[in-house]
């Protein structure tokens, strides 16, 4: 029955301080944000493919076809902020919490694929530069520029706290960056008439779009190899945990990312005055979401120091 009630501590614990700003950038409340997102930059896709195919400009179908990576990458956050929210069930005793981390991860890879047909087209471009009517190109790039930057700002506020709103976040304004290129160098070959600046142009976006993917792709990659998160010092925690009244030495600490949200722990202390009681329990699990942001602890107590027999690992 220990299990039922270590839930209620939790609850408990949900109940005040972390959680209570956690939850309000929890994934859920950003439903419109993808729906819209992805409804615009569909239609948007679709126009301007269309166009880019009728006025036999490279640049548009190349940016539609980036553009699309979006819609994916969109979705992909998408399903992985609503699964996250899922209750455990059967064997996923987790629920779905990391699928968040995994959407970070693939999305990174989205990018980098998106970037790679960039860089291509753009070399075979420099090589071969080829006539693009400037006028049409710059009008639908714009309306690109807006599109993007409106669905950038959906997500800007979750981007700080969420590395999967981050992913998406961070496709849209390159997006925007990419659109952005796609007018002014349409402008700069309307003044000039020198065909190769569309590819220069693009070969600068490609950079900037990798410097930020580098970024996702690294952070998302620690979290899937379950580091510490980026927000929480362990030495700090593992000091806390020592310093406890009746805690004679802390080992077997290990935190984690649950999600691209939320944090669990678990560590054995070593008490030689005996168990301290669940009050103690619950006042630690509490301590340790609002101090670090951890809303999932599981504490070991043993009373006996004999340097953690044969269960150290």
């Amino acid at each position: 029955m220990s299990a039922g009630h270590h839930h209620h501590d939790h609850d408990h614990a949900h109940g005040h301080h972390h959680h209570g700003p956690g939850h309000s950038h929890a994934p859920a409340s950003f439903g419109r944000a993808f729906a819209l997102g992805i409804a615009l930059n569909t239609a948007f896709v679709v126009v301007e493919g269309g166009y880019g195919i009728v006025s036999g400009s490279m640049a548009l179908v190349a940016d539609a076809g980036h553009n699309l990576s979006d819609v994916l990458s969109l979705f992909m956050a998408w399903g992985a902020s609503v699964l996250t929210a899922r209750p455990p069930q059967g064997r996923f005793t987790y629920g779905f919490k990391s699928s968040s981390i995994l959407a970070a991860l693939g999305n990174a890879a989205l990018l980098l694929v998106a970037l790679g047909a960039i860089l291509v087209e753009s070399l075979r471009r420099l090589m071969q530069p080829e006539a693009v009517a400037p006028g049409p190109v710059m009008i639908v790039a714009a309306i690109g520029i807006a599109i993007n930057t409106f669905t950038a700002l959906l997500f800007m506020r979750g981007s700080k706290h969420d590395i999967n709103l981050r992913g998406a976040y961070l496709h849209m304004a390159a997006d925007a960056g990419v659109s952005a290129g796609v007018v002014l160098a349409g402008l700069a070959m309307a003044l000039t008439g020198w065909t190769w600046i569309d590819p220069v142009v693009s070969l600068a976006i490609v950079a900037v779009i990798a410097v930020g993917t580098w970024g996702l792709a690294r952070d998302s990659l620690k979290l899937g190899l379950q580091a510490v998160p980026p927000g929480i010092d362990p030495a700090k925690v593992e000091a806390a945990l020592a310093a406890l009244p009746g805690v004679a030495r802390v080992h077997d600490l290990h935190i984690w990312p649950m999600s691209t949200t939320e944090t669990a722990l678990t560590a054995h202390l070593i008490m030689p005055g005996g168990h301290p009681g669940d009050a103690f329990l619950a006042k630690l699990g509490h301590d340790l979401e609002h101090d670090f942001g951890i809303g999932h602890t599981t504490v070991q107590v043993e009373t006996d120091d004999c340097g953690g027999c044969s269960l150290e690992v």
